[in-house]
């Protein structure tokens, strides 16, 4: 058998009421917030006699989730959020944007930092990383189409004839 889909990222966090602002300006959706413990938490997790506070966040095509957790008990027993990006383990989660400067304008209200800074990748992507509620490394991606390339004036428009456009179809 194989993979049917990615079902979420989990993401530990502090303050549980921030992250989930922070991803709601990004444009994720709360599906919703639980309390989880119990015997049978400890037995998938590995981490017995744990109180975990989560919300789940859906992006708005409704394929991804991130899983946001707020130990309540066992406490937190390591601390990654300001590793390198060249760290082992957890990188990023990287989401696709409509408008990369909006974007950033919006998350940069609720505490965002750029990393570096925002680059172009050849004719297909604006990409940059920040960093958003304690640390947490998020990728921004936004794709440079046709519509995109010609208001950045990289392409001149082309003129073609019905003859050629059904051609360069074939």
């Amino acid at each position: 058998m194989t993979v049917v889909r990615m079902d979420n990222v989990g993401i530990v966090v502090e303050d549980l009421d921030a992250t989930i602002a922070f991803f709601t300006e990004l444009g994720l959706a709360l599906e919703g917030r639980a309390l989880i413990e119990g015997e049978w938490a400890g037995r998938v997790t590995g981490v017995p006699n744990q109180r975990v506070e989560i919300a789940m966040m859906r992006t708005p095509d409704g394929h991804s989730r991130l899983e946001l957790s707020r130990f309540l008990a066992p406490p937190v027993v390591a601390d990654h959020r300001n590793a390198p990006v060249n760290a082992l383990g957890y990188l990023r989660v990287m989401f696709t944007v409509e408008d990369i400067d909006d974007t950033l304008a919006r998350l940069r209200t609720r505490g965002a930092e750029l990393v570096g800074e925002v680059v172009r990748y050849e004719d297909t992507y604006r990409l940059c990383y920040i960093r958003g509620p304690e640390g947490i490394l998020i990728g921004l991606a936004q794709e440079l189409g046709w519509q995109a390339l010609r208001q950045a004036d990289v392409m001149e428009p082309v003129d073609l004839t019905q003859s050629q456009v059904n051609s360069r179809s074939n």
